[in-house]
């Protein structure tokens, strides 16, 4: 069924709980608003109260700290790091869709990044859940976290908490640690998933960016300072949860300025 108002597109994608059909309900509804044909409807009735995204049963949700470590060198391990990542790029595409959903009145350029977005992650999640494959594991065999779905809704509320928060913190610690990730499995001589994790990091520079663009839009919207801002919001939504060392290079091109990365290095060497 075609729908005329992209919110209401988004909310097909964003309810949608088997990951195929949240694929061709992602691809479909992109290649609609790539080709000019679905576009946000101004009229559209308010978004509802954030709930829980459509997803299947499994994998297990559970605490972050109760994942266990697994080391690369079989192949169970490098299953597990790919479940991981999976796992992260499911969730990018809820929550790239909840913010095309969720926040009303935004320039159409907005939603048109955040549908870009929702189908790179869309592609990104269907080259890890094939590499599972054949490492003879599917997407729900390893437990994971809700860490990112937390994060979207705390920020239900506050378009300009989510840009900041969402994409330019916790989906840019996906710059920093990729790198790392990528020579671990080099050294194992897992080149098939090197080179799906070395799409994946240059497409989600982009993706950063998209944050940036639409943070500091909103900023200029409410006149805010948006580097004392961005501080302050991940004082109080995180406290200093931040973790380095920081991807200096790639951040740099995901639009964050020269104080906010001296500021994020300090935040991080004082806890």
């Amino acid at each position: 069924m075609r729908v005329a108002d992209l919110h209401l597109a988004a909310r097909r994608c964003l309810d949608a709980t088997k990951p195929a059909d949240k694929l061709r309900l992602t691809r479909e509804t992109w290649a609609a608003v790539a080709a000019g044909g679905l576009l946000a409807d101004p009229a559209a009735p308010p978004a509802a109260p954030i709930g829980v995204p459509g997803r299947p049963d499994r994998p297990a949700l559970v605490d972050a700290r109760a994942l266990p470590r697994r080391g690369l060198g079989s192949a169970q391990g490098r299953a597990a790091l790919v479940h991981a990542i999976a796992h992260i790029e499911f969730n990018a595409i809820n929550l790239a869709w909840d913010a095309v959903y969720r926040f009303r009145g935004m320039p159409g350029a907005y939603y048109r990044d955040w549908a870009s977005c929702a189908n790179d992650e869309a592609r990104h999640y269907a080259l890890l859940a094939a590499r599972l494959g054949e490492l003879g594991y599917a997407y729900g065999d390893f437990d994971a976290h809700d860490g990112l779905w937390e994060m979207a809704a705390k920020t239900a509320g506050h378009d300009t908490a989510r840009m900041a928060l969402v994409p330019r913190v916790l989906e840019a610690r996906g710059l920093d640690v990729t790198p790392g990730m990528i020579g671990r499995l080099r050294q194992a001589g897992d080149e098939r998933t090197v080179a799906i994790l070395e799409l994946v990091l240059r497409e989600e520079v982009a993706h950063v960016a998209a944050g940036t663009r639409w943070y500091y839009y909103c900023c200029a919207r409410d006149g805010l300072d948006p580097v004392t801002t961005f501080f302050d919001l991940i004082r109080d939504y995180m406290g200093v949860e931040l973790r380095g060392p920081f991807n200096l290079p790639a951040r740099r091109a995901a639009g964050f300025s020269d104080d906010e990365l001296a500021r994020l290095q300090a935040l991080t060497c004082a806890q």
